[in-house]
C-alpha cells in the first residue's frame, strides 16, 4: 500500500499514484496550503532580517531557516512529483534528440508490495566513456580558458541549475535524473591526455579541469581520475585552473600546493548559498556552504590562489546573499571573485522550473519572470558577451553590487596569471634521450 503519515494527504494518495506519469496533477489544496506554508515562513524570515552596515539585508541563522524551510506539506508535494532525497531533478524531459519518451507508472501489480518511495529510487551508475581523446579546444571569447579536460560525464552533485545538464542528450540521455545517475568515467583519462600534451606541435596554455562535470564529485573518491589527471599536468609542469564546488579538492593538496608555488594551479571554489538548507535542495550532493569556506582557508593557507564563485545569482532565491557570500569568501582566504546570473539553456529552463515550482512554489512565477528579464526576454541568450552578465535593469543591478563589493573587499576579477615556461613533455619508455 502507499501511505502518506499525514492525514491531509490520505484522500490525494489515488490522485498521487494515478498521477505519477502525469506529475503536474496536485490539487488547488494541497497548493494553497503549501502556498499559505511558504508565506508564513516568509513573514518570520523579513521580521528576522537584520541591516548590517555597508551590505545588504543579511539574515541571522533563525531568519535563513525560516526563509528556506521546507513546510512537511511541501516537501510531500515535491515527492509526489517525483522528486528523491539526495536528488536534484525528477525524471526531467527527454533528450532533445529523441523520437521516443519513456514515462514510468505504477499499474497496480505491485501495489501492497513496493512503497512509493521505491518507485522512484535511482541508484548511480558509472559506464565507461571510451573517448579518443580527452583534451577539448574552444574558441569562445567570453570563457577565460581554450582548452579543457573532463574525466566524467554527468555530475552526481545533482545542481538544478547546472548548465552542463544538456551534454547528456548527446549519450540518448535526459537531462533531469539521468544526468546525476548515469555517469561515464574516462578511465584511460591519462594515456590520452599524454598522447595530447606529446604532440610535438602542442603550444602550452592552462588547461581547466571542471567545466562540464565536477572534478571532485562523490564517485572521484574511489575512482580519482582526476587525481591522476593532475598527475599527469604536475609531473609535466603543465598550468591548470580547477573549479569545484566540492571539498573533496583536499585530498590533493599537497600536491597542488607543490604546483602552486611553481605557479602552475588556480583554484575556483563555487560557493552559491550560505543557507545549508537551501544547498540541501539546490545541490543536494555538494560540500556545504561551511565545508566549501573551510576548503578556501585550507587551500589559501597550502598557498594555493584561490578564487570564489558566487554562481549562479538566483533572483528571489540566493540573490540576496552576494555580499555576504563574498565577505566570507574574503575573509576564509580568497583572492579573487566572480559572479555569473543563472542562465537556463535547452533543457535546464524545464529541469529547474519544474523544481523551483515543487520547492519554492510561492516565488516560483516571479523567480522564472525575473531570470528571463535578465536574458532578453528568453530563458538563455546565448550570444557571447551577454550569456555570463546578463542584460537589462535586473542584471545592471547585481553586476554593479557584485563591483561595489569587490571593491570593498579588495578583491579582482581575475588571479594572476599561471606560468606557461615549465613545460616539459611527458616522457615514455622507449622515447629516444634528448640531446639538449
Amino acid at each position: 500500500m502507499f501511505t502518506f503519515v499525514p492525514a491531509i494527504w490520505k484522500r490525494e494518495q489515488n490522485k498521487i499514484i494515478d498521477g505519477f506519469a502525469m506529475k503536474d496533477r496536485i490539487s488547488p489544496t494541497l497548493t494553497k496550503t503549501v502556498r499559505d506554508a511558504g508565506h508564513a515562513a516568509g513573514k518570520q524570515a523579513r521580521a528576522a532580517v537584520v541591516s548590517t552596515p555597508g551590505c545588504a539585508a543579511v539574515a541571522p541563522s533563525t531568519a535563513g531557516r525560516y526563509r528556506h524551510r521546507v513546510d512537511r506539506a511541501q516537501a510531500e508535494v515535491a515527492r509526489a512529483k517525483g522528486y528523491r532525497k539526495g536528488r536534484g531533478s525528477n525524471e526531467g524531459p527527454a533528450g532533445r534528440f529523441e523520437l521516443q519518451e519513456q514515462v514510468a507508472f505504477d499499474d497496480g501489480w505491485s501495489s501492497g508490495q513496493v512503497r512509493f518511495e521505491d518507485l522512484l529510487s535511482r541508484p548511480t551508475t558509472v559506464s565507461e566513456d571510451r573517448a579518443k581523446s580527452v583534451l577539448t579546444f574552444n574558441q569562445s571569447p567570453d570563457l577565460g580558458f581554450d582548452r579543457s579536460v573532463n574525466p566524467y560525464r554527468g555530475c552526481e552533485h545533482g545542481c538544478t541549475y547546472c548548465y552542463a545538464r544538456p551534454s547528456h542528450a548527446f549519450m540518448g540521455l535526459s537531462a533531469g535524473l539521468d544526468f546525476e545517475t548515469q555517469l561515464f568515467a574516462k578511465y584511460d583519462v591519462a594515456r590520452l591526455l599524454e598522447d595530447a600534451l606529446r604532440k610535438p606541435n602542442y603550444r602550452v596554455a592552462p588547461i581547466a579541469l571542471g567545466t562540464n562535470t565536477d572534478p571532485y564529485q562523490p564517485i572521484e573518491r574511489e575512482l580519482k581520475l582526476t587525481a591522476v589527471v593532475i598527475d599527469v599536468l604536475d609531473t609535466c609542469h603543465h598550468p591548470t585552473t580547477i573549479v569545484t564546488k566540492s571539498a573533496g579538492i583536499l585530498r590533493d593538496l599537497d600536491r597542488l600546493a607543490g604546483m602552486a608555488e611553481r605557479g602552475l594551479v588556480q583554484v575556483g571554489i563555487s560557493v552559491t548559498t550560505l543557507d545549508s538548507g537551501l544547498s540541501r535542495l539546490m545541490e543536494p550532493r555538494c560540500s556545504s556552504p561551511a565545508r566549501r569556506l573551510e576548503a578556501i582557508a585550507a587551500l589559501s593557507d597550502a598557498g594555493i590562489p584561490v578564487r570564489v564563485m558566487a554562481s549562479p545569482m538566483i533572483p528571489s532565491l540566493n540573490d540576496s546573499e552576494l555580499e555576504t557570500i563574498l565577505a566570507q569568501a574574503r575573509e576564509a582566504g580568497a583572492r579573487a571573485a566572480s559572479m555569473i546570473p543563472l542562465r537556463l539553456p535547452l533543457e535546464v529552463r524545464e529541469v529547474f522550473g519544474d523544481w523551483l515550482q515543487a520547492n519554492f512554489p510561492d516565488r516560483a512565477e516571479r523567480g522564472m519572470k525575473q531570470v528571463i528579464s535578465m536574458h532578453g526576454g528568453k530563458a538563455y541568450d546565448a550570444t557571447f558577451g551577454d550569456r555570463m552578465r546578463g542584460k537589462g535593469p535586473l542584471a545592471h543591478i547585481l553586476r554593479r553590487r557584485f563591483e561595489v563589493a569587490c571593491q570593498r573587499l579588495a578583491m579582482p576579477a581575475h588571479l594572476p596569471p599561471l606560468r606557461t615556461d615549465r613545460f616539459v613533455r611527458p616522457e615514455r619508455a622507449g622515447d629516444q634521450l634528448s640531446l639538449l
